[in-house]
């Protein structure tokens, strides 16, 4: 009898929260902490092709960056917020808000807003900092993921709806979720699953296959012409990646294969608060001691823009991405591999995440351990130089790449979008049937301001001066 009440009062306290919602067009703000222009990093395309995609399905939508903006789009509106008042009208304007990145520590008006909120937790900064942040010292180290660390756990205390981008993430993100008390009788009673609070946002592709429009590579950068054999490196080299192993690969491979190449499409972040990492250095040190810089090993000193990427991929005979076996890698999710799938290359990847599963399961190139320099270039040589092999490779690439398209990935935010849903344990409903927020603890707010504070300095100045503002504070 006492369960019964008990399921009784939870099923009663989620009918409340769930207001009627008919099915129709929302007004649907996406916030990204990236710039938009003509070179975009991954967190901006994410945003502008859930906007994409928003749009097609008639609702009204605008992308908000944090940085600035510099092209527009006819399907939705594009638009940069640097102030408290211009996120405040935002906020105001839209019923549904996405977010991703500080945006939540940095303008109150989106953790405190009553509009539904979607929560993009693709990429985990915790575990990237793990890695990226080594380097400075235990102490400095332990403030960049405890500040990382912070900024997710505010996210997930105040979300409605997560976004993640495997099944593997979402296994994850419910153990943090489970820690802070989101799996709770009312989100299980509200969805067994719990499928209602977080679901699978995976990172996607265009939907149709990209042409020539231009050369990129051949004939064009000095030491590829056209009887070069192509591994293209997409997207930036960070501390994450391995990139030197596959350098002395393909020193080994070039021993027989003179004709092979590696290059790198972008080692200049388009956001200004991303500096170059200690790694790209020491690539370029071993690729230039090598003899290999100009002959072997290309490197791009900028970064291609986002539409003028697959004029470098389309000349490429197989896309590579190498890393570490370690938690970062786990829980990845290595959005170049897309890039690769959308452009029919064949993949030659590391162990460890799901495209390296993804890789084996569908015979789409090959997967080998990390650090192995003799595996790696074997699977060079196998890939690239095995004529029959990769051209089922590549007729598997294609199959395959159908369900990794925006219009499949963004299946679950797009239901959500259609007739939305406050998270069943995030608000209350008075007497009035007005919405309130669930109280948030005074300790929390103190947190949310220090970490609002952090991420102002790291954004406007920079990791160094971040450091230099908390030793201040603590002495």
């Amino acid at each position: 009898m006492t369960h019964d009440r008990g399921t009784a009062v939870v099923q009663a306290h989620i009918q409340k929260t769930r207001l009627a919602t008919e099915p129709g067009p929302r007004r649907v703000l996406i916030i990204t902490g990236d710039p938009i222009g003509k070179k975009l990093a991954g967190p901006a395309i994410r945003a502008l092709s859930f906007a994409a995609e928003l749009a097609e399905d008639g609702h009204s939508v605008r992308v908000v960056s944090l940085q600035h903006v510099e092209i527009s789009d006819a399907r939705y509106e594009l638009l940069a917020v640097s102030t408290q008042q211009q996120m405040i009208r935002q906020e105001d304007w839209a019923e549904i808000i996405v977010v991703q990145g500080n945006a939540l520590v940095l303008y109150p008006v989106l953790a405190n807003t009553k509009k539904y909120l979607v929560v993009d937790i693709y990429d985990p900064m915790h575990l990237e900092q793990l890695e990226q942040s080594k380097g400075l010292g235990p102490k400095d180290w332990n403030q960049a993921v405890s500040g990382a660390n912070g900024i997710l756990n505010h996210q997930l205390r105040i979300g409605d709806f997560f976004l993640a981008a495997s099944d593997r993430q979402v296994q994850f993100w419910l153990g943090a979720l489970a820690t802070l008390g989101r799996v709770n009788p009312l989100t299980y009673g509200q969805d067994d699953s719990l499928r209602s609070l977080i679901d699978i946002a995976s990172f996607g592709l265009d939907g149709s296959l990209p042409e020539v429009r231009r050369p990129a590579l051949r004939n064009v950068v000095p030491g590829i012409d056209d009887s070069s054999k192509i591994l293209i490196w997409a997207g930036g080299i960070y501390d994450w990646f391995d990139p030197i192993t596959l350098v002395y690969a393909v020193n080994e491979v070039r021993k027989s294969r003179p004709e092979v190449c590696l290059y790198f499409m972008g080692t200049r972040h388009p956001h200004p608060g991303v500096p170059e990492m200690d790694i790209i250095a020491e690539t370029r040190q071993v690729s230039k001691s090598l003899g290999l810089t100009g002959k072997n090993v290309f490197f791009n000193d900028s970064w291609v823009d986002y539409k003028d990427r697959h004029n470098f991929l389309l000349e490429s005979d197989a896309g590579v991405s190498t890393h570490f076996e370690h938690v970062e890698t786990q829980f990845s999710f290595r959005t170049r591999i897309l890039d690769y799938l959308w452009a029919g290359l064949p993949i030659i990847t590391t162990n460890g995440d799901v495209f390296a599963e993804l890789v084996t399961q569908h015979k789409l190139g090959a997967s080998v351990p990390d650090r192995n320099v003799d595996s790696l270039a074997k699977a060079i040589d196998h890939v690239l130089f095995d004529g029959a092999e990769h051209i089922k490779m590549r007729a598997n690439v294609l199959k395959v790449r159908e369900q990794f398209t925006w219009r499949n990935t963004t299946a679950a935010l797009r239901k959500f979008c259609e007739s939305p849903w406050y998270a069943a344990d995030r608000i209350m409903v008075d007497r009035h049937g007005e919405i309130h927020r669930a109280p948030t603890s005074q300790s929390r707010f103190v947190l949310i301001r220090r970490i609002r504070r952090a991420f102002d300095i790291l954004v406007s100045q920079g990791p160094v001066a971040l450091i230099r503002a908390v030793r201040r504070s603590s002495r």
